[in-house]
């Protein structure tokens, strides 16, 4: 996908990781989901640990398909250490290495309307399975 001047962009759906695969699993479907809800033709998982591809081994991987923007999406529900931190701390050090790419970051999931939605939902599910046992 292209944006309004014609850059080809990638995304990065960028999780904490897991020492758990099934977790990392999970994120990689996200991911997978992101990219045909979206319409996104380039979307790849990335982990700050315990998982892989790492952000860098992400970006490279979108490049080397012609990418020359990339928006980092954080999968982490607020702007805690790692979005603080870390993950600058990672995207200076990418691009500093990837002067050729443009590189973006999201906001993290918290604040987003459908964030509210979701755990409305969660709620009533709960909710509603509670009743049954009444």
């Amino acid at each position: 996908m292209s944006d309004r001047k014609g850059v080809r962009a990638g995304y990065i759906v960028f999780a904490h990781g897991s020492s758990i695969e099934s977790a990392n699993d999970s994120v990689r479907v996200v991911a997978a989901d992101l990219a045909r809800r979206g319409g996104l033709e380039l979307v790849e998982p990335a982990f700050l640990e315990g998982g892989r591809p790492d952000l860098r081994d992400a970006v490279d991987i979108l490049a080397a398909r012609g990418v020359k923007r990339v928006v980092v999406v954080p999968y982490f529900l607020t702007l805690g250490l790692h979005l603080q931190r870390d993950l600058p701390k990672l995207v200076e050090q990418i691009r500093a290495a990837r002067p050729d790419l443009r590189i973006e970051v999201t906001a993290p999931l918290d604040g987003h309307p459908a964030l509210l939605e979701a755990l409305l939902g969660r709620a009533t599910e709960r909710e509603a399975s509670a009743s049954e046992f009444d």
